[in-house]
């Protein structure tokens, strides 16, 4: 497994292989929905969320490293919807680790709401009068508070912790694969630019993507597609990163102003460098729900809000969005659609 290189001798090949059976009793599947397009199944864990896949691992190897400690772990999570729920349902009953989970009130689906409020014992709940970007703002606060620090052993679950993002780039591995190796069946094409547009908020999973590329994935670019929380592709259109207050939409997991994870990209990569791998775009909850009929009318796929958005971005850029790009064309990056910048990829997408 591509994990290997990373744990190195730290945990024994046995444990380990035993940490993977138990913590994927589930895959993540990828789904062909035309011929050149496939939709990354990541809902099929306990709690309907890809972020099932980077917490369960998450929780086991934490238990692994905790279980010959005397004092209890604690471990803080913000919220906006998905994170809370895969990490209360991970960490469920895991000895010597105890779970404080803040979520924005009222500004979850009531689904999320009913999983995050049912859990017992080590794992509780707090609402927030806020904002998500406001719990994230606590729990960063309780890191840097040394006193908190010096009476608690505090960790967190969200994609700030890289033991969340690591096995997240598992499944951009596998899936990339699989694409390659089924495209010249699906599609006829026998050496695919491969492409993933990946919905994003925090920007956690974009960023188990470019972990997954440095890896070797064959994976020539990404989208980034975001609701109308756009401060990122305000940032790669303009070159000024301008953090602002998140606003609700029908895409709430993905309502994220201030995305913490652009602190990991900028140290990965400069701005040229994410302009000529990312294409970015945004889109409003109207272009949301017309996205899910699109698709729908057109495939028979049942999208949700959050992979409407990432289905709708692809779609613009395949009908002429893109080559109107390379023609010069300009692009307002305050309405929705794509911005201006032009990845180096952009040309695979028109020959495809």
């Amino acid at each position: 497994p591509s994990i290997w290189p990373i744990i190195g001798d730290e945990i024994p090949d046995n444990d380990l292989q035993e940490i993977i059976i138990d913590a994927y009793p589930f895959t993540a599947q990828t789904v062909p929905i035309d011929p050149t397009t496939y939709v990354l199944e990541l809902h099929h864990g306990p709690t309907c969320a890809f972020k099932d896949f980077g917490a369960r691992f998450m929780a086991r190897t934490m238990s692994y490293f905790n279980k010959d400690e005397d004092d209890v772990l604690h471990i803080l999570v913000a919220t906006s919807g998905d994170t809370g729920s895969a990490v209360g349902s991970a960490f469920q009953d895991v000895p010597g680790i105890d779970v404080t989970i803040l979520y924005p009130k009222g500004k979850i689906s009531p689904l999320q709401e009913k999983q995050l409020s049912t859990f017992t014992g080590n794992v509780r709940s707090l609402a927030v009068d806020g904002t998500f970007d406001d719990c994230q703002k606590l729990v960063k606060t309780a890191f840097t508070d040394s006193d908190l620090r010096n009476n608690l052993r505090l960790s967190s679950a969200n994609s700030i912790n890289i033991s969340r993002l690591i096995p997240q780039s598992f499944y951009y591995l596998y899936s990339s694969l699989v694409v390659r190796n089924r495209a010249p069946r699906d599609s006829r094409i026998d050496n695919p630019a491969i492409i993933f547009v990946v919905p994003s908020g925090n920007f956690g999973n974009l960023t188990s993507g470019l972990i997954a590329q440095k890896m070797g994935a064959p994976i020539s670019g990404f989208v980034a597609a975001t609701n109308a929380n756009r401060t990122i592709p305000d940032w790669i259109a303009t070159g000024n990163y301008k953090a602002r207050p998140s606003i609700a939409t029908y895409s709430n997991a993905m309502d994220v102003g201030s995305p913490s994870n652009y602190e990991r990209i900028i140290n990965m990569y400069n701005l040229d460098e994410v302009r000529s791998l990312f294409a970015s775009y945004w889109l409003d909850d109207a272009g949301t729900l017309q996205a899910i009929k699109n698709c729908h009318t057109r495939t028979g796929y049942m999208l949700d809000p959050h992979g409407a958005v990432a289905w709708q971005a692809w779609d613009d850029m395949r009908r002429g969005g893109m080559e109107a790009l390379l023609r010069g064309e300009d692009f307002d990056h305050t309405k929705p659609g794509l911005t201006k910048n032009i990845p180096s990829w952009a040309q695979k997408i028109i020959e495809n």
